[in-house]
């Protein structure tokens, strides 16, 4: 038997940002007026189909309604469009990759407007 380990293969996986609608739901810990919110997410997968589904997996495990989700790519992708990127935005992204995760960064309740 040999003990030398087969080299690791380079993960496929990348990180893509996107923006999920979720509505109302009992338990959602959003403030109670509010009718949704917008949720800023980072998710790892080796497409953007699959990192769409894995984040609305977890949302949904976490109690929330995801209506809606907009992709706007990876990293390379958003640079190339002339998106600013700082530097923890960055990091929220290599933590998403490094540990196969969705990481939500920002939340933006909504509020109807009487």
């Amino acid at each position: 038997m040999s003990d030398t380990k087969k080299p690791k293969k380079p993960s496929r996986q990348q990180v893509y940002t996107l923006l999920v609608q979720i509505g109302r739901k009992k338990g959602d810990g959003l403030p109670d007026k509010a009718t949704g919110a917008a949720l800023m997410c980072f998710a790892s997968g080796v497409d953007e189909a699959e990192a769409v589904r894995e984040t609305v997996a977890i949302l949904k495990q976490a109690d929330t309604a995801p209506l809606d989700v907009t992709g706007y790519g990876t990293l390379a992708e958003r640079e190339e469009e002339g998106h600013e990127i700082d530097d923890e935005e960055r990091a929220l992204m290599q933590q998403a990759l490094d540990e196969n995760a969705v990481i939500v960064a920002q939340v933006t309740p909504f509020f109807d407007k009487l």
